[in-house]
């Protein structure tokens, strides 16, 4: 059988399954499905070494030592984030509005798992998918088929120790284009879960099912000259080179204040990265971009040395990082550009208002909606950058790399991050398992529908009916008289609504006028009422008689 076929046909087998396993968990009880989730986030931690060792091995990318980590952040930390979650039977009640929600699962749901990340990855979506009592199929990049298989295999025989049924969570072991279109089309299948390549979450998208993709990310970290310059070099080094770069959230460029560049060039330098000369920034572009301006991949998650090696030049053995200065963003500019490495790009600006629109243009180069870093002591620059920014995890004082997923700050922990309507995206969150469940919403009656037409409609009819029997009466009477004269006025006078009589009140002329009593005259719609001795400023002036506000009074 050709391989693609091969792939179409497991694609299938496998939903079938896991459709079949779905039906059985959909009714599991939240005591059950904790007790499925527990012993697989045990498997992740149990195991977080040994798939981290078998990742690097397989694909090259990044180290061991970050890759475990990674590991340990989705299978300890998500299901810490994820336990206290609602998302079986009755997840909340409104007794006052009576109504309440009862937590619905998706069904089966197509995982798509990068080269990246691979492992990590899988054991978080995992995690999530069966929160809400969802069945899970992977479908691994080919250069990580392995290291996801081998993950997936362990946390299928954890769930189903703990009682979950069989093929709950599988893999594909033959993954090909061919296959995952299958895999995302199908019928069984209820949701796609995408992550990887642009190409990969525009496909997810048109495959006719609901889907969760996210954009690239090209982040911008902003250094700002009030910011404390040791630590936000210090941040901004550890979340590009964690993983060798390979985190989408990790930082691509360093915006500087022209104030404080000398002192942050220097701290690079300090804290082990290598700024590079004119000559060497031209090589190290060169090995970037392919001649088809696209990211050469052979420099995906290796360490700054080896870039450098590829590059044609070297660096001293503990170089963390690769900075040259950048000429301009855009294809033309290649160290602008996402690397998925430890290389940055390097700017100066005067201010924060040319930091502001530096960290736009870079995030409208391939990063649009993910993510941007901010260092700074300024708390109006802060609020600034969250206005005006397209970027939605915007990370202050803290490596972006690992503050946009959680790891150093608040936000949900997650390996899927949303980049709104700006990147393409369906949401903006970090997707958690509540994206993965639907809301039944049960309603009582609280009011009832009137059985006749309602008090003013029945008004309405009594005032016109009476208009008609006024105006026939009138008519017959003209119409009856010998001579072809009109009605008196006075008849006219029956058809029209009885006018309250008003008493005239004479507004007597105020004393002073200022601007602001203008403007207040003119929200509401008043006259201001001015006579020989009324002082009115000049401003006012000019704004009553442009508004028509002044009235003369005696």
């Amino acid at each position: 059988m050709d391989k693609d076929l091969e792939s179409i046909q497991e694609a299938r087998s496998l939903l079938q399954a896991a459709h079949d396993a779905w039906l059985k968990f959909e009714n599991f009880t939240e005591e059950q499905v904790e007790r499925v989730l527990l012993e697989i986030s045990k498997a992740g931690i149990a195991n977080a070494e040994p798939l981290a060792r078998l990742a690097v091995e397989e694909t090259g990318y990044g180290n061991v030592e970050h890759k475990t980590l990674k590991n340990l952040f989705c299978a300890d930390d998500v299901y810490r984030a994820i336990r206290p979650m609602k998302t079986v039977g009755i997840v909340s009640e409104d007794q006052e509005k009576k109504v309440f929600e009862v937590a619905s699962p998706i069904g089966v749901i197509a995982a798509i798992i990068p080269s990246t990340n691979p492992t990590s990855t899988a054991i978080y979506k995992a995690l999530i998918a069966l929160k809400g009592r969802n069945a899970i199929v992977f479908s691994p990049h080919p250069s990580a088929a392995k290291c996801i298989g081998e993950t997936s295999r362990l946390l299928a025989v954890a769930a189903e120790q703990a009682g979950a049924p069989k093929s709950v969570i599988s893999c594909m072991k033959v993954p090909t284009m061919e296959g995952t279109q299958e895999l995302m089309k199908n019928d069984r299948t209820a949701l796609i879960l995408a992550t990887g390549g642009t190409g990969l979450v525009k496909a997810a998208y048109s495959a006719g099912k609901p889907a969760f993709g996210v954009g690239p990310g090209n982040v911008p970290s902003y250094v700002e000259k009030t910011a404390d310059l040791t630590k936000a070099v210090r941040d901004i080094l550890t979340g590009k080179c964690f993983d060798n770069g390979t985190l989408c959230s990790s930082e691509q460029a360093i915006i500087c204040d022209e104030a404080v560049k000398d002192t942050v060039l220097q701290e690079l330098q300090k804290q082990g990265a290598h700024v590079c000369s004119y000559q060497e920034k031209a090589q190290l572009e060169r090995t970037i971009q392919t001649p088809r301006r696209t990211l050469n991949t052979k420099i995906v998650g290796k360490a700054a040395t080896k870039i450098a090696e590829m590059a044609g030049f070297s660096v001293s053995a503990g170089t963390r990082a690769l900075v040259a200065h950048a000429d301009g963003v855009g294809p033309e500019y290649p160290i602008s550009m996402e690397k998925l490495s430890p290389i940055l790009a390097f700017y100066v600006v005067r201010d924060w208002k040319e930091g502001c629109a530096k960290c736009i243009e870079i995030l409208d180069f391939g990063g649009l909606g993910h993510t941007l870093s901010l260092h700074t002591r300024d708390e109006e620059v802060v609020r600034q950058f969250a206005l005006y920014k397209p970027a939605f995890r915007i990370c202050v004082n803290t490596p972006a790399a690992l503050g946009a997923v959680g790891y150093t700050t608040n936000l949900f922990p997650s390996m899927t991050l949303g980049c709104g309507a700006a990147g393409g995206n369906i949401t903006s969150d970090n997707i958690s398992p509540l994206h993965l469940i639907n809301l039944k919403r049960v309603a009582y009656g609280v009011r009832d529908v009137a059985a006749g037409p309602p008090p003013r409609a029945v008004a309405a009819t009594a005032i016109v009916a009476g208009k008609r029997a006024t105006i026939e009466h009138v008519v017959d009477q003209w119409l009856g008289g010998r001579a072809p004269i009109a009605p008196p006025l006075s008849s006219y006078t029956e058809l029209e609504p009885p006018q309250p009589k008003v008493e005239k009140k004479e507004i007597k002329p105020v004393g002073f006028v200022c601007e602001d009593d203008v403007r207040s005259a003119i929200l509401t719609n008043s006259k201001i009422t001015i006579g020989k001795k009324t002082i009115v400023t000049p401003s006012a002036r000019d704004l009553g008689e442009a508004n028509d506000t002044f009235v003369l009074g005696d």
